[in-house]
C-alpha cells in the first residue's frame, strides 16, 4: 500500500513499507518474491528520500519497517495515534518505532481524526476505524489529500470498507481517485465473511455513484484472490454505468499484473525463477 502522491508544492510517501507473507498455502515465499521485494523496497526508499511527509496510517510493517529509522530524518511525519485505539500488538511496535525515529523528524504529530494544511495542499485524517471488521486486528487511519480541485483518498487497511466509518470518511472527502484495500476475499467463509463482502460491495457501489471518482484503486489484500475480479461483479457494474476505470495499482501504476502470493503454489510446482 507504499503511495507516492505530489500535489503543486509537496511530495507525500504513505505507508513507506514491504513485506512478504511468510507462509501461504503452507509455503515460503518464492525465490521471485524475494526478488521483488527488494526491486520495491528500493522503490520506496527512493520516494521515501524524495518526500517532504511521510506518513504511517498503523503499524503492521507492510506499512512501515522500524528497520530504517534514516528514512524519517528531517520529515515532517504523521502517525497513527500510538497510545490510543490500538491493540497490544501495535502498540508494542509503536513503541519500538517511535524510539528508533527519536529525533530524527522535522515534526512528528499523531494524525487520528485531524486535518493539517502545508502549502496550498490539505491532509486530512479520519479518526482511528478498523483494521477490516474485527477491532482485534487493530485500527488505521484513513488518508485524503487535496489540492485545489483535485483529491486523492488512501483508505489504508479496510479491507474493502464494510463499516459505516469507514466509508463515512471517502464520502465526506469525496475523492476523485480513491486508493482501497479491497475485500479480503482469499479468506472468504474463514477469517473474512460474505456478510461483510455484501457490505463492501454495496458501500464501493455507493461511493462510485454518489461522488465524482475517475478511478477506483482495488489492492492489497483483495490480490491475493485469483478470483478478485469475479467477487465484485457489482462494482465493476456500477462502475461501468458512470464512467469510472476500477483498476489495480500495477494497473494504475502502468505495469503488468504480477498476483505472486496468490500463485505461490504454482510457481514453486513448475520450479521457476522468472525475470
Amino acid at each position: 500500500m507504499a503511495t507516492y502522491v505530489e500535489t503543486d508544492d509537496l511530495r507525500i510517501l504513505v505507508d513507506p513499507g514491504v513485506s512478504l507473507a511468510p507462509l501461504r498455502y503452507g509455503l515460503e515465499p518464492h525465490p521471485l518474491e524475494w526478488r521483488r521485494l527488494e526491486e520495491t523496497w528500493e522503490a520506496v526508499r527512493g520516494y521515501a528520500e524524495g518526500s517532504d511527509v511521510l506518513i504511517v496510517t498503523h503499524y503492521h510493517y507492510d506499512h512501515h519497517d522500524p528497520a530504517y529509522p534514516e528514512l524519517y530524518m528531517g520529515k515532517r511525519v504523521f502517525i497513527k495515534d500510538p497510545k490510543e485505539n490500538i491493540n497490544r500488538s501495535q502498540r508494542g511496535r509503536a513503541s519500538m518505532f517511535l524510539e528508533r525515529v527519536k529525533g530524527l523528524p522535522k515534526e512528528l504529530r499523531v494524525a487520528d481524526g485531524r486535518g493539517f494544511q502545508i502549502g496550498r495542499t490539505v491532509i486530512k485524517f479520519s479518526g482511528a476505524v478498523c483494521h477490516g471488521t474485527d477491532p482485534r486486528l487493530g485500527y488505521v487511519v484513513e488518508v485524503s489529500i487535496r489540492n485545489g480541485h483535485e483529491g486523492f483518498l488512501h483508505t489504508s487497511d479496510v479491507e474493502g470498507a464494510s463499516l459505516q466509518e469507514q466509508i463515512k470518511f471517502i464520502l465526506d472527502e469525496r475523492p476523485e481517485i480513491l486508493f482501497v484495500d479491497g475485500p479480503m476475499t482469499y479468506m472468504l467463509g474463514y477469517r473474512y465473511s460474505y456478510e461483510n463482502l455484501e457490505l463492501s460491495k454495496r458501500n464501493l457501489a455507493r461511493a462510485i455513484r454518489e461522488l465524482e471518482l475517475k478511478t477506483l484503486v482495488l489492492d492489497h489484500h483483495f490480490l491475493r484472490d485469483l478470483n478478485y475480479s469475479e467477487r465484485i461483479k457489482s462494482v465493476y457494474e456500477a462502475a461501468d454505468e458512470r464512467g469510472v476505470k476500477v483498476q489495480t495499482a500495477a494497473e494504475f501504476s502502468g505495469r503488468k499484473i504480477e498476483m505472486l502470493e496468490a500463485n505461490r503454489r504454482e510457481l514453486y510446482e513448475k520450479g521457476r525463477i522468472l525475470a
